[in-house]
């Protein structure tokens, strides 16, 4: 394991030091590192609070800002953070708006987030609601979750939804417009490497030379079947044939397009699946209206990508293009 870490017990402590150190005009750390939260509260928006387990960067932390999340709850590598700290996070930015919690489909997180939608309803006095993302179409269940896996597409989740808070939305027409985002959304991903957890100190999984994992997931779990590695033409091919065959979508329906990578892949390669997503979709006649290329959603250091797709409804490409001004995110400020 070659990895730029002083001691595997201090990786998350001391990357979240760097974090905000580097991105002190956008965000602050919380008491005992629980929580990266927003510099800047709006008062009486509806605050919007993510996490997960750490080496998925830049999310949830580099999503913090105007025009996505207030908060974001970091757990140690792969593992959920505590309600604790979501409802230290939920405390530290509730200015009367109340909280919306948005929330991958993994076990852990599912069930650590509804004890602390529990406890802050009695303890914040504001209203409370979540949304829970399952974007992967690639297994039903897997190692770590009960139904479809909450991917890439959350980002999106958090895009228009944060964008459609900063306009003042309340929290019951936010958490409706989340579930809707989510419902159309849909993503996929291959991987060409394993990826090493620090505490491991060796590959999740191991791949000949010659092989790829066809729909894996963001923590290394099994996908729907070893195969061949292939041309991006015909990788790009299977993940959005699954894509555009669960989602439907109708001739001439516009689209977001996110090609993410895992973490180890160059922009280079990722380009290359842009274009090749986009030859698919333009047969399918399905008009990309944006496209976002780069690593968002990773997997430590594993090399592949996933791609995902959000058809698009009325007013959702005017929230896209509204300001953004994250760490990892930034538009029109």
């Amino acid at each position: 394991m070659k990895k730029l870490i002083n001691a595997v017990d201090t990786v998350l402590s001391e990357t979240l030091d760097g974090f905000a150190a580097a991105h002190a005009d956008i965000v602050e750390l919380g008491e005992e590192r629980k929580f990266l939260r927003r510099k800047a509260l709006k008062k009486g928006k509806v605050a919007l609070i993510s996490g997960g387990g750490s080496g998925h960067e830049p999310l949830h932390g580099g999503f913090v800002g105007h025009g996505m999340l207030d908060a974001a709850c970091p757990g140690q590598v792969f593992t959920s953070p505590t309600p604790d700290q979501m409802l230290a996070a939920a405390q530290a930015v509730d200015t009367g708006g109340g909280v919306l919690f948005i929330v991958k489909n993994y076990e852990g997180d599912v069930m650590n987030f509804a004890m602390a939608a529990e406890m802050a309803g009695d303890m914040i006095g504001s209203p409370i609601a979540t949304i829970i993302t399952d974007d992967d179409v690639a297994v039903e269940t897997s190692t770590y979750s009960t139904g479809r896996r909450g991917v890439a597409g959350t980002m999106i989740v958090e895009r228009l939804v944060g964008a459609a808070a900063e306009q003042g939305q309340d929290i019951n027409a936010l958490q409706a417009y989340g579930k809707a985002v989510n419902a159309r959304t849909r993503s996929m991903g291959v991987a060409l490497t394993s990826c090493t957890v620090p505490a491991a100190g060796k590959p999740t999984f191991t791949l000949a030379d010659n092989e790829m994992e066809m729909g894996v997931g963001i923590h290394g779990e099994p996908g729907r079947r070893r195969v061949k590695l292939a041309s991006a033409d015909d990788i790009a091919a299977e993940m959005m044939g699954a894509i555009t065959g669960d989602l439907a979508p109708k001739p001439g329906q516009q689209a977001v397009l996110l090609v993410n990578g895992f973490g180890g892949t160059p922009s280079m390669e990722l380009y290359i699946m842009c274009n090749a997503a986009r030859k698919i979709l333009a047969g399918q006649k399905v008009l990309v209206a944006r496209c976002l290329v780069g690593s968002y959603v990773t997997s430590l250091e594993m090399a592949g990508c996933s791609l995902t797709l959000a058809l698009v409804e009325d007013g959702d490409l005017a929230l896209w293009d509204s300001p953004v001004h994250t760490a990892a995110l930034r538009w029109k400020m």
